[in-house]
């Protein structure tokens, strides 16, 4: 049987352990060694390249750990760095040589664990560390948006580059180094709206009253040859409940939802002939008790000079919801304004007290053109799924397409 020299190794320990009686403690394995034997100091059993003494390692240069002599091999070597991210590296088949297969990172500490075994099988060990050298690049650093916080469903996650970023694999090492975790989680997936900045939603929204959690494992990590980067503060947000109000043109009212029950109805006017409100869907950026808006403002022919209030902002170019007593008349009925969302003083003040940055407002039924995806506030939902996640180098996941040693090299232990 194939299984039969297992069994002679255990009814030999077994009858050892009767013969020596009551104060027997440990018996041997099959090969001669006990099961129990500290591991022997395998200093001269292998070879690194790291640095000696307090000299520090070239982050460019890759370790290597060898063998000596003819009989004993490596079986396993471990590498962490101080902040917990594994070095990705390679074991010959026969034992003799390992090393890594990525850069290190710069500026911070190593351990290394090397487990060896000699001829006949006993285990040995040595631990190993060393510091890396901060190489002369330009460092790259992250800076996360939103600030900490309760925000609406439909608040993208940013982050914004000290220096842009333009390679493939530039941007795929940058992508798999900044992490977003929800409580629930939710799919999503990074999206790069130009070199410098990057954007994060979700494939549908966040839940309501989850956590968002986002790092970055850049510090110190190769991303080109003239570029590393350095440490980022983490975000962590939270989502209020799923509020979402849609704007329909057509009826001239707007309908407000909260965790998708109807909570108001709102008579409204939006942009008449020629300044036509866009329609799509656009996101809560602020809110703003008082404006000023002039007809200078977004370049219109008739002259206009107001002051309104209760105004909550949907987008960079200046479109709001917000009070417009002079148009009570045709709220409900007709649109009439240059472009923004109009209601009584005391339906804005409503609007103005129940939604926060991040809620979701769309806009149905319009003539006006659609919401752009870029450069006009939030109208990254605006674009679907498939095209979002075109615009990741990863395709959507960060755990798709990446190689073990990428992985290893940017993700802490956990």
């Amino acid at each position: 049987m194939s299984n039969s020299p297992r069994i002679r190794t255990v009814l030999s320990c077994t009858l050892l352990v009767a013969a020596l009686g009551a104060g027997a403690t440990a018996c041997g394995s099959s090969d001669g060694h006990p099961l129990s034997a500290k591991p022997y100091d395998a200093a001269g059993q292998i070879a690194f390249n790291g640095p000696a003494g307090t000299q520090k390692a070239d982050p460019e240069k890759p370790l290597e750990v060898t063998a000596q002599g003819k009989d004993g091999r490596i079986t396993d070597v471990t590498a962490t760095d101080s902040l917990g991210r594994y070095v990705a590296g390679e074991l010959s088949a026969d034992g003799t040589r390992w090393h890594t297969t990525t850069p290190l990172a710069a500026g911070v500490h190593y351990t290394v664990k090397v487990s060896t075994e000699d001829g006949e099988g006993a285990p040995g060990s040595k631990l190993l560390s060393f510091d890396t050298d901060v190489p002369k690049q330009k460092v790259l650093k992250v800076e996360f948006g939103p600030e900490e916080g309760t925000y609406g469903v439909g608040q993208p996650v940013v982050a914004k580059l000290s220096k842009p970023v333009k390679g493939k694999e530039a941007r795929a090492i940058v992508e798999r180094s900044l992490t977003v975790r929800s409580t629930p989680a939710t799919q999503g997936s990074w999206h790069w709206m130009d070199s410098e900045t990057l954007h994060y939603r979700p494939k549908d929204y966040w839940p309501a009253n989850a956590t968002v959690d986002v790092r970055s494992h850049l510090e110190g990590i190769r991303i080109s040859d003239k570029l590393r980067g350095t440490d980022t503060k983490p975000l962590k947000f939270r989502t209020g409940d799923h509020v979402e109000a849609v704007v329909d043109a057509g009826s001239h009212h707007m309908t407000v939802y909260r965790n998708g029950e109807e909570i108001n109805s709102i008579p409204v006017t939006t942009g008449k002939p020629g300044y036509e409100t866009r329609n799509g869907t656009k996101v809560v950026l602020g809110k703003e008790y008082v404006v000023r808006m002039t007809s200078a403002s977004i370049g219109a022919s008739d002259f206009y000079d107001k002051t309104v209030y209760y105004a909550t902002r949907l987008t960079d170019t200046g479109e709001y919801v917000h009070a417009a007593p002079w148009s009570v008349g045709s709220q409900g009925y007709a649109n009439t304004s240059h472009g923004c969302v109009g209601m009584s003083t005391g339906n804005a003040a409503w609007f103005y007290e129940t939604v926060r940055q991040g809620d979701v407002v769309r806009t149905v039924n319009s003539y006006g053109e659609d919401m752009p995806a870029y450069g006009n506030g939030f109208g990254d939902w605006n674009m679907d799924w498939a095209d979002w996640r075109k615009g990741s180098v990863l395709h959507g996941d960060t755990r798709e397409n990446q190689s073990p040693a990428d992985s290893a090299r940017l993700r802490p232990q956990v």
